[in-house]
């Protein structure tokens, strides 16, 4: 039980450091200096890591990992959708 509080503990800390870059970028309408590259590669390996939560039934895994890719989603979105509106 002790290990799996660590876990979700974890897992929420590493989550909502990308709160503030998703609410900048909501706020300023600007995502210029976030890297696409960076997103897609992050993207890719936190849902790698959320299969891996999913065939290991690690509820932290599953949760921290299921959280982190919607708010690096949204980021993306913001990114490509503010994009557009520039040009």
């Amino acid at each position: 039980m002790l290990i799996t509080i660590l876990g979700l503990l974890a897992g929420t800390l590493t989550t909502i450091a990308f709160l503030p870059q998703m609410l900048k970028t909501w706020q300023t309408k600007s995502a210029k200096d976030v890297s696409y590259a960076m997103l897609i590669t992050f993207i890719t390996g936190v849902s790698l890591w959320l299969i891996y939560g999913f065939y290991r039934q690690d509820l932290a895994i599953i949760l921290a990992n299921g959280v982190t890719l919607v708010f690096n989603l949204m980021i993306l979105w913001l990114k490509i959708r503010y994009r557009k509106n520039r040009n």
